[in-house]
């Protein structure tokens, strides 16, 4: 899960499995692939950034745990 924000600067946890696209046009526009769409304040780059994060922790905790 990313946490990011909506526009109207509330948090919205995304899982982020579940990210199709994201495209920017004015607006950072993320859809999922159950079909919704979340607009939010965050540019692709820090979207990308949060997603290589957190699969990074997810690797590393399967790691540990071996």
């Amino acid at each position: 899960m990313i946490t990011l924000t909506r526009l109207n600067g509330r948090p919205v946890m995304l899982n982020c499995d579940l990210i199709e696209s994201v495209e920017e046009n004015g607006e950072t526009v993320v859809t999922l692939t159950t079909g919704n769409v979340v607009v939010v304040r965050e540019p692709m780059t820090e979207i990308e950034r949060k997603v290589v994060a957190f699969r990074q922790s997810i690797y590393a905790a399967r790691h540990r745990d071996v």
